[in-house]
This record gives C-alpha cells, structure tokens and sequence, in this order.
C-alpha cells in the first residue's frame, strides 16, 4: 500500500569520489504554476544580492526540504530562500531563516543522508504559487522503472556550465537499486538504502546536475527524492541519486 504523509504547521504544532552536485538536463521549460512546491536556496552577504545554489521543497508554511550539503557549511545569516517564482534569481518572495537541521546520519564523505530541513524565521503564505507537497511516508511503494519528474534551475547543457533561469522538469525513471550500486561501484561510490537511483539508463541524454541539489523528485506530486549526486552528467551508464525520502519521514515529521 502506497503511504504519504503530508505535513501541516498550525500555531506552531506539526500535525501530521567523483560527485557531481546536481542540474536538469534534457528537460524542458517548466513554471511555478505547475510546482507551487518548488523553492529555491539562496545566499546573500548583504541582504541585497542573492545567488541561487541549490533547490528545495516547501513541506509545510515554515519548512522547505533540502539537500545537506547544500545548508551544513552556510551560517544561517546568508541563507535564504526563494519561493513562488518560475525564476531562479528574481519574483516571489524571499524569506529570512532561523534553522537549519541536518540529518543526524549525514556522512559528508559519501553523501548518505543528504537531507535536511531549512525553517524560515516568518511564515510561509500560501497562494496558487506557493503550496506545500506532501512527502512519502515510511511504506510508500516505488516500483523499478517508474516515471518520476525531477525539476530544477541548474545548467541545460552538461558540456556548457551555465544555469537556467527558467525552472526547467525532466522525465525520469526509477532504477533498480542493485543495478545503481553494481554502476557507481565503478566510480568507487557507495549507493545505501537511503538513496534513489532515477535517470534514463543505458540511454543518458536526461539527468539532474550541477546546480540542482536539494531539488524535489516527485512521484504523482508525492517528494520521493531529494537530489544528492551523480556521475558524468546525462551519461547512459549512471543515473542520478537522490535522498530517499520515504527513508527520513519520521525525522522529518518530527522536525519540520
């Protein structure tokens, strides 16, 4: 049986070796409209300039989903986030934080448990453009070679560094977590239970890559996914590899 859980805040009670940080490739233009989730992680030294760096997901009105080592080396006075805007660098709105909570298990040196949570020191308001998404829960089934949708404001071209402004999605599917660990043995990675392998194997040309850590995979607009690392970008043989959101939704719960 498929198991979600989706995340409220009211009144302050929660109710319910080569690594490659991650971009979409061979997506397509996407806007906010359809990903009222999507969030953006941004830093600033003087409250005035903001750089985009890495994604995340709004999981409940004070709480956005993220990749560790996107949050773990960045004082809480530079990060901000960004939400409600098909932009990486402009609209919507950007909110002040007061945490940020990293996954106990974290191993920065192999990227396991690369999940966190960023809270916002002001509540998040929610509109057609800003909507939270549900997390899948401790049991949610996600068969082998499944569609999943991966979506970021990373480079468009893994021979080209540069980073869309514009959202961009891209169809992917899951991949067998055996095959995953057999390929990124190859790269002397180590592929646990806490992650999920999705790209297009033994095809490439589509793929999360540099510049979309800590986006969203969504399964049926369920987060199944939080972007963690890859291989050579878009290459057939490796897909890219997410955290396992299913795996950290008890933490998650508890935190958020």
């Amino acid at each position: 049986m498929r198991s979600l859980v989706v995340l409220a805040l009211c009144c302050a009670a929660v109710a319910a070796s080569p690594k490659t940080p991650s971009r979409i490739v061979g997506g397509n233009p996407t806007t906010i409209d359809k990903y009222p989730s999507k969030a953006g992680v941004v830093y600033t030294a003087d409250n005035i300039h903001f750089y985009a760096s890495c994604g995340g997901a709004i999981i409940n009105n004070r709480s956005i989903l993220t990749a560790a080592h996107c949050t773990i080396d960045f004082p809480l006075f530079f990060l901000r986030i960004r939400v409600g805007s098909t932009f990486a660098s402009s609209g919507g709105e950007v909110l002040p934080t007061s945490a940020s909570i990293i996954s106990p298990c974290f191993n920065r040196a192999t990227l396991d448990c690369d999940i966190s949570l960023v809270r916002t020191s002001v509540s998040i308001v929610y509109s057609s453009r800003v909507q939270p998404a549900p997390i899948a829960g401790q049991f949610y089934h996600l068969p082998d070679e499944v569609p999943v949708w991966a979506t970021g404001w990373g480079d468009t071209d893994p021979d080209v560094p540069s980073l869309s402004e514009q959202l961009q999605e891209v169809e992917l599917f899951t991949v067998n977590q055996e095959i995953c660990r057999e390929r990124f043995l190859l790269l002397d990675n180590f592929i646990t239970p806490n992650m999920l392998c999705a790209g297009i194997l033994d095809v490439g040309g589509k793929d999360q890559c540099y510049g979309d850590s800590g986006s969203p995979v969504y399964h049926n607009g369920v987060i199944v996914g939080i972007c963690s690392f890859t291989g050579p970008c878009a290459a057939p043989e490796f897909p890219g590899v997410n955290a396992r959101v299913s795996r950290f939704s008890t933490w998650i719960q508890d935190n958020a």
